[in-house]
């Protein structure tokens, strides 16, 4: 992409109600610009990320052998009525009415519509085990959207769901789904822990969330410093005062907080601030025999299908990077996630020699597949060099006035390291890095 013909608008202030890195470097930088309140639209570089963490969701779900559906945004009431859920899920349930008055709900997930998808279509436990998930877009009525798209209104989340023959099928496929998802986190470069949690409105026996550290994180999570051992406060203290107090504190404040746990493995239990980008539940029958979704057994006796369910906040994760990911200057972009690997900043357009140098390196790496952009703006160095920063390039080859010493300068943006390659040695340099 040629940056004089790409839509990035970017700008030198952020939203006054932007208090968190991702939140002010996201609009900043061009990736994302609010709506409304909770609601953001994805400007080209934005969607680029959060396609790129899309592609990765699915490879790994699709390896796992799960297969993808995409179910309507809009569900009848009557299902949620027939569960219970449109009791316990509050006010952050969006109902509409259509001009018949039939009343709908913009759904926040999707347990309901999947058991009425399998329901008298999977009949036996010959087809089971059946794993079923959509990458789709959700809707919870905030009372209190902030964070950009931390805690949006609107978000696009991965949603899948599990059908099981027995209990131990359905704990087995769970294990399976916390492994799976620790690849997913593994490949998009994040530094992330495993906790057990609490099920809250989706409701079963067990549950497991998947946190990005972070200092900005919402949720105060305990680890071991020996061992995998995680646990949500909420699961661990059972004053509310408590677990809020803990939760208003900062990283630098949990730090100096004491925690009277030893692990049971002998190692230190520490608090840690987390954003919780997945959940995964051991469901039961709590679904399927509300709604009397039934298979038949090697008895011929029908029961109830034993279900777990499994989310990621896809959208969610475009802020995660960055909230673990960034510094003063803008974004640092992990390898998996940069919209573009390489930005080609000509210093100054005019030259013909800087110009030609230019060209040449974009047209060889988009022949070898290389995400680059060349910013062949008029603008001034500086600005330019400040928009490659904020943006977050993984690497800038800079193509300024050391060219006539036969020399261009690679910048690589998460150590800030700024080294001199022979033009000659420029595209094996970047192959090598990249």
């Amino acid at each position: 992409m040629r940056r004089s013909r790409a839509f990035i608008p970017t700008t030198k202030e952020a939203p006054s109600e932007a208090t968190l890195p991702s939140h002010q470097f996201l609009i900043r930088a061009g990736f994302i610009n609010q709506q409304g309140a909770g609601l953001y639209n994805f400007m080209p570089l934005g969607k680029i990320v959060l396609e790129k963490i899309r592609a990765i969701v699915k490879e790994e779900l699709d390896r796992a052998g799960c297969s993808e559906v995409q179910l309507s945004f809009v569900t009848p009431i009557g299902l949620w009525d027939r569960s219970g859920r449109s009791d316990t899920m509050g006010k952050e349930m969006l109902r509409i009415s259509d001009r018949h008055q039939n009343e709908f709900v913009l759904s926040p997930t999707n347990e309901e519509a999947i058991v009425e998808l399998v329901k008298n279509r999977v009949t036996s436990y010959k087809d089971l085990p059946l794993n079923l998930y959509q990458i789709n877009t959700k809707f919870r009525d905030e009372a209190r959207p902030r964070y950009g798209l931390l805690r949006g209104r609107e978000f696009l989340m991965k949603d899948g769901y599990s059908f099981h023959a027995s209990t131990e099928d359905m704990i087995r496929e769970f294990n399976l789904m916390e492994e799976t998802y620790k690849k997913i986190f593994t490949r998009l470069g994040l530094d992330f822990r495993v906790v057990a949690a609490d099920s809250g409105a989706i409701g079963g026996t067990g549950s497991k969330e998947f946190h990005v550290l972070a200092d900005s994180g919402e949720d105060t999570i305990v680890i071991c410093d020996a061992c995998d051992y995680g646990a949500n406060i909420e699961t661990i203290f059972e004053s509310e005062e408590e677990i809020d107090a803990l939760n208003e504190m900062s990283y630098e404040e949990l730090q100096i907080k004491s925690i009277d746990e030893k692990c049971s493995c002998g190692g230190n239990l520490s608090f840690k601030k987390g954003i919780e980008v997945g959940h995964i539940f051991q469901l039961g029958d709590k679904y399927s025999s509300a709604l009397e979704a039934n298979f038949n057994d090697e008895n011929g006796k029908p029961r109830p299908f034993e279900m777990a369910t499994f989310g990621i906040g896809v959208s969610r994760l475009v802020a995660s990077v960055i909230e673990q990911n960034h510094d003063e200057n803008g974004c640092i972009w992990t390898k998996a996630t940069a919209p573009y690997m390489v930005n080609i900043m000509i210093s100054n357009i005019k030259d013909e020699a800087q110009t030609a140098l230019g060209e040449e390196l974009y047209e060889k790496l988009q022949t070898s597949h290389v995400e680059v952009m060349l910013d062949d703006r008029k603008d001034r160095f500086g600005f330019k060099m400040k928009d490659a920063e904020l943006i977050g390039f993984p690497y800038t080859i800079i193509i300024g006035k050391e060219l006539e010493n036969g020399l261009v300068q690679i910048f690589e943006r998460k150590t800030k390291e700024n080294i001199s390659v022979k033009t000659e040695d420029i595209y094996s340099k970047i192959m090598e890095l990249i």
